[in-house]
């Protein structure tokens, strides 16, 4: 997508190569968009300015971070199906001011449990399919975000579901403009889903989806977000919604019930964490990715970046090289933990990392194997918010693909996730597909902490970019001293594998994809080191962040990629 480049490649070519100090900026390479913005209460930092409002607005109200996320959640799946819904799955962070501790939220759902994986491979053979495919009723798997809201809400909420959900349900009735990536998107998405059930009626105007600054409604969504505010988490997982998904999925030859649902649970988890030079990156255990991030920076942990510079051919050679490593593992061992339980504290082990740092060297690795765990004992919308008390959430919340599997419920106004997508059907894979299974999950939120203090609560939605983001993010703002808007504007670099775990294997090295304003002679060094240099224009994720200042004020960041808006007050 070429409006979303972020600086233009005649440009690219005059900048040098490692980044010395300027004054004006941090770097003299021009990353930030704009200034980071600081406020003295709260802060809220979304992918959609009006949720980035409704947030702030219930901080106001007397809400704290907690309800203003779960706010900006429903907002963004009004106003951004392209990413999220409550047809998806959700995970978060919380840090806790009361307790002076993160916790962890894992609200992904599961496999229908009428659907074996025999079965499955029946009804793809019928299909003449060999995996599980994007679209349609195959890849549904039960929607967790709507009680991931109330596990939220339960424990640290403030104020009445009812007024949380009371904008979102205003602007769903009333209307909204849309905005210019989330237009461009929509329209894309429903051009490929316009022969799923309910999609034109629901969300296309005459068969297609709406342009820049046309005006929005949505009423059947405000109607599920009533029935939600009046019955709580049970009118969606056991009232009158619920049926109507069985009975929606039974008609178009799906096998998501509402028994699935009624039987549906989200998971309070413990986060788990690597320290990185001074800091400590916290993410969510499997069937998250998070692990990979973690397991990237003991890596990298062991080479002196901010002597190399960014955008060296060190500083991107190595990144790519570790990322290869912890995907290597991600493939093997990433699953839902009550199936397979991933040997995490191996991955994040620091003397592990240093035996996968010697596989480096300085050509590129075509091909890579998972460790040896025997020698010791997963688009997307990301928000943050935190307010006046010192608490601070990191959630990310996804549909995946967009606008998920295309299956939408009449009358319900969102679409089902089709996050079952990222099963393998190889018996033996600890991702292999099973009844009542969680799916591995490419949506991660992640948290910084310093010296035990809150430090950065941040995401970078987008598939396998989420921790290849996350540990870039972690690097320029430690090893490379930008600001916590440059460091979400700074040209990506975004590794494309076959390697998944679905299946598949690297035998060429993969792609590394780089964004425009990298230096042409670090390029060309890198294609000497046999990597393979790819352009994509739109896969580099979108971030969000939020800092803490000593005093107890904040700092937002909101990166241009998307149509987000950092504001605080």
């Amino acid at each position: 997508m070429f409006r979303l480049l972020l600086i233009p490649a005649a440009l690219a070519l005059a900048l040098p190569g490692p980044c010395a100090h300027a004054a004006d900026r941090i770097t003299d390479a021009p990353f930030a968009t704009r200034s980071e913005v600081i406020a003295p209460h709260a802060m809220a930092a979304t992918s959609q300015p009006l949720a980035t409002q409704i947030a702030l607005d219930v901080m106001k109200q007397g809400g704290n971070a907690i309800d203003a996320a779960i706010a900006a959640n429903a907002a963004l799946g009004l106003m951004e199906p392209v990413g999220a819904g409550v047809g998806g799955d959700l995970f978060a962070l919380v840090w806790d001011a009361k307790s002076k501790k993160l916790h962890g939220l894992n609200a992904s759902g599961r496999s229908p449990k009428s659907l074996s994986l025999a079965k499955l491979k029946e009804e793809l053979a019928k299909q003449g399919l060999n995996e599980i495919p994007p679209f349609g009723p195959l890849p549904v798997s039960t929607p967790g975000a709507v009680d991931g809201w109330f596990e939220l809400h339960g424990r640290f909420g403030r104020l009445p579901m009812a007024q949380i959900l009371a904008p979102s349900i205003r602007y769903a009735r009333e209307g909204f403009p849309v905005s210019d990536v989330i237009a461009y998107y929509w329209q894309r998405n429903v051009r490929a889903l316009l022969k799923f059930p309910g999609i034109r009626e629901q969300f296309t105007r005459d068969g297609a989806g709406p342009r820049k600054g046309q005006r929005w409604t949505n009423p059947n969504l405000a109607a599920t977000y009533e029935a939600i505010a009046r019955g709580g988490r049970d009118a969606f997982y056991k009232g009158d919604i619920a049926r109507r998904i069985g009975d929606y999925m039974a008609r178009n030859g799906g096998y998501l019930s509402a028994d699935d649902l009624a039987g549906h649970r989200s998971e309070w988890v413990e986060p788990v964490s690597t320290r990185y030079r001074d800091v400590e990156l916290w993410e969510l255990p499997p069937n998250t990715q998070g692990v990979a991030a973690l397991e990237a920076l003991n890596i990298l942990e062991g080479y002196d970046f901010k002597a190399a510079g960014f955008g060296s051919v060190e500083h991107l050679h190595r990144f790519v090289e570790a990322t290869k490593l912890a995907f290597a593992d991600r493939a093997r061992f990433y699953a839902d933990p009550d199936f397979a339980r991933a040997p995490v504290a191996r991955l994040i082990d620091k003397g592990y990392a240093a035996e996968r740092r010697k596989l480096i060297g300085e050509q590129a690795m075509q091909t890579v194997a998972a460790g040896d765990m025997a020698l010791k004992t997963s688009d997307t919308v990301y928000l943050t918010t935190a307010d006046a008390d010192g608490n601070m959430v990191s959630l990310i919340q996804s549909n995946y693909r967009g606008m998920g599997s295309g299956m939408a419920p009449e009358g319900l106004g969102f679409i089902l996730q089709d996050r079952g997508q990222l099963f393998a059907l190889d018996e033996g894979h600890a991702n292999v597909y099973a009844p009542g299974k969680r799916p591995f999950h490419t949506i991660i939120p992640a948290f910084i902490t310093r010296g035990g203090e809150p430090w950065v609560s941040f995401g970078v939605m987008g598939g396998d970019m989420q921790p290849q983001g996350h540990v870039q993010i972690v690097m320029n703002l430690v090893d490379f001293g930008m600001n916590l808007q440059e460091a979400g504007d700074a040209p990506r670099i975004y590794w494309d594998t076959p390697q998944q775990p679905t299946g598949g294997t690297m035998r060429d090295g993969g792609t590394v994809n780089l964004e425009t304003g990298f230096p042409y002679a670090t390029v060309q060094a890198l294609l000497q080191k046999r990597h393979r240099i790819g352009y994509d224009l739109g896969a580099y994720g979108g971030y969000q962040a939020i800092m803490r200042l000593p005093d107890g004020g904040w700092i937002g960041a909101s990166e241009s990629r998307k149509d987000g808006q950092a504001a605080g007050y």
